[in-house]
């Protein structure tokens, strides 16, 4: 749907539209600049196969749960998937983003970053690494040091072996949500 070529590139984005592709965005509450983006055109999917019979996007629009930006230039922005945000004291935040300062305090291990429900915030988020020595004094330190938000400081860390991943190669996001489900707020109000 979108590509750079070597006439027409610009870093950090996934290029132009590819011709006879019509897009719009959706607005997400708490995303200020870009949105939801839905696409139509002919290389969208007709449908998915359910029992057999076709279940077709709406209208031919298919949302890509992908929340982008397009710039002055037309190169469209990926901000992250619209899964991928958490709600906290009624602030959105990019996990991915999160994800991404946490792999510049720790860059030689792999990290994963799911929201999970806060009686008093909405979500909370729970980081998920392979650092033995990850502590979350120097996860504090680290977020001050950098003027982050603390409503995007993970308030729980697990350390693991390895994170799980898809077939992909993807991190499996949903078994680290299976395995922070079972995670008792009381004790973490007590870590903290």
């Amino acid at each position: 749907m979108c590509v750079n070529t070597i006439m027409h590139h610009k870093a950090g984005t996934v290029g132009h539209f590819l011709p006879d592709i019509s897009y719009r965005f959706e607005p997400v509450e708490g995303i200020k600049e870009g949105g939801r983006l839905w696409v139509k055109g002919p290389n969208v999917m007709k449908g998915y196969l359910v029992q057999g019979e076709i279940i077709s996007p709406l209208e031919g629009w298919y949302d890509t749960g992908d929340i982008c930006e397009l710039d002055s230039d037309s190169y469209l922005h990926l901000k992250g998937r619209a899964k991928r945000f958490g709600k906290i004291g009624g602030e959105t935040i990019s996990l991915t983003a999160v994800e991404e300062a946490v792999a510049r305090l720790w860059p030689n291990h792999h990290h994963g970053v799911v929201a999970r429900p806060d009686p008093k915030k909405g979500e909370h988020l729970v980081l998920y690494t392979t650092n033995p020595a990850a502590d979350r004094a120097t996860l504090i330190s680290f977020w001050k040091e950098q003027g982050l938000s603390e409503l995007s400081c993970p308030r729980a860390i697990h350390i693991l072996a390895s994170l799980p991943h898809l077939g992909s190669g993807k991190v499996d996001y949903r078994a680290l949500e299976e395995e922070s489900e079972g995670f008792n707020l009381t004790v973490l109000s007590q870590i903290l």
